[in-house]
């Protein structure tokens, strides 16, 4: 008798200690309660084919794409994870990706997201995806398909991390990242 008991109390224990780490490793990940459908990370399950809008001309791979369920209502909710530090302000670029993805969500699912979350290392910030920040998407997709037709287009060269891992280095000049890491000293 006295083993069962014991036995029931290191089960019961450990279920306890299971659900613990399950809620820790949920609050880590960003990620809200329900579903994973979609990963780009392949930590779960393979890395999955980018979403494609052909009404928007759009191309995405977000994170994670979560389904839960609010309000009786099943929604999917796109999850981008930064591995750097919640910035001071939200950087638009950011957001911008992540509305991008709210973009293709509804393409796909026929179905819109009220929202995405961005996780940063050290918080999770819900961003709403309003009329607003739908035509910033789309402005701006409208504006890189432009500049790519242009013979010439401005380069920021403000952030000497990003010039220095840019893709275009070579056909901007190693003058510009000099120039900027300069600046910087």
């Amino acid at each position: 008798m006295f083993y069962l008991i014991l036995l029931s109390l290191i089960i019961l224990l450990l279920g306890l200690w299971l659900f613990w780490q399950g809620q820790r490793t949920q609050q880590q990940t960003g990620l809200p309660i329900g579903e994973v459908i979609y990963s780009d990370t392949g930590a779960w399950q393979k890395v999955e084919e980018p979403l494609i809008s052909r009404r928007y001309g759009l191309v995405g791979k977000p994170d994670y794409l979560v389904q839960v369920t609010e309000k009786r209502q099943r929604l999917t909710i796109p999850v981008e994870v930064k591995s750097r530090r919640r910035p001071p302000t939200l950087y638009e670029n950011h957001a911008l990706q992540l509305a991008t993805y709210c973009l293709l969500i509804e393409e796909k699912f026929k179905t819109t997201p009220p929202y995405g979350l961005l996780h940063y290392a050290d918080a999770t910030i819900k961003i709403e995806f309003t009329a607003r920040l739908r035509n910033q998407v789309l402005e701006a997709a409208d504006a890189i398909r432009q500049a790519r037709g242009a013979p010439d287009v401005r380069r920021s060269h403000t952030d000497p991390g990003r010039c220095r891992s840019c893709g275009y280095q070579l056909g901007c000049g190693k003058d510009a990242l000099v120039a900027t890491e300069e600046k910087q000293a």
